[in-house]
Formats: structure tokens, C-alpha cells, sequence
């Protein structure tokens, strides 16, 4: 028998897996890849061509709300992502749904000049 921690997790990366087969990220418009635990927030621009990370943000040291710290990395990266010159990216969710943390990083990081 398995716990349902165990179950969503699993259906989360099942999600995340088949969105990876269509979400692919270049130099020119990398790849946005969020990850959302029950702690911090986490923000990467990934180059899938050449397998780097360009840049990268997380919420681990920021103070307040989710939601809040979820903005902060949004802006985190967008800022990060002017500074190599990119203003497309292409948004891998991580199979989480587009709602809440998810959605406030995303609003954050257009409102920070990046275009997806």
C-alpha cells in the first residue's frame, strides 16, 4: 500500500515527464524549469542544447510568504536573464499546476522584462 505523499509526488513527475517531451530550451530561449517544495521556491534557465544552467534563483534566504518569495525569485531570475542578454524563455512548470507560487514566479519574471 502507498501513502498519498508518495502517490502525488509520483503523478507530479508523470506530468513533468510528459511536458519535458515538448519544453525544450535553447541559448538563444532557454528553458524557465520552476521547482516548488514545501519550503523554497527554485528558478533555473537551462540550455538543453548544451546541458548548462545559465542561471539560477531560489527562495531558501527570503522572509515572508510563499507567494512573496515565489515574486522575489521570479524578479531574481528575470534580472539574472537581462544580465546574459536573454528576454525569451520557454516556461517548464515542473508539472505543477499553474496556480499560486507557480503563477506569482511566472507573473514576476514577465513583469522583470522576460517573454514567454
Amino acid at each position: 500500500m502507498t501513502n498519498k505523499s508518495s502517490q502525488k509526488t509520483a503523478a507530479r513527475a508523470k506530468r513533468h515527464n510528459r511536458l519535458r517531451h515538448k519544453v525544450s530550451g535553447t541559448a538563444a530561449r532557454p528553458r524557465l524549469a520552476v521547482y516548488k517544495s514545501n519550503t523554497a521556491v527554485y528558478a533555473q534557465l537551462i540550455d538543453d542544447v548544451s546541458h548548462k544552467t545559465l542561471a539560477a534563483a531560489d527562495s531558501r534566504k527570503e522572509k515572508g510568504t510563499q507567494l512573496e518569495a515565489a515574486k522575489a525569485v521570479g524578479t531574481a531570475v528575470a534580472k539574472k536573464a537581462a544580465d546574459l542578454q536573454v528576454t525569451e524563455v520557454v516556461f517548464d512548470r515542473g508539472g505543477f499546476q499553474y496556480m499560486g507560487a507557480i503563477a506569482a514566479l511566472a507573473d514576476a519574471a514577465r513583469e522583470g522584462g522576460l517573454t514567454f
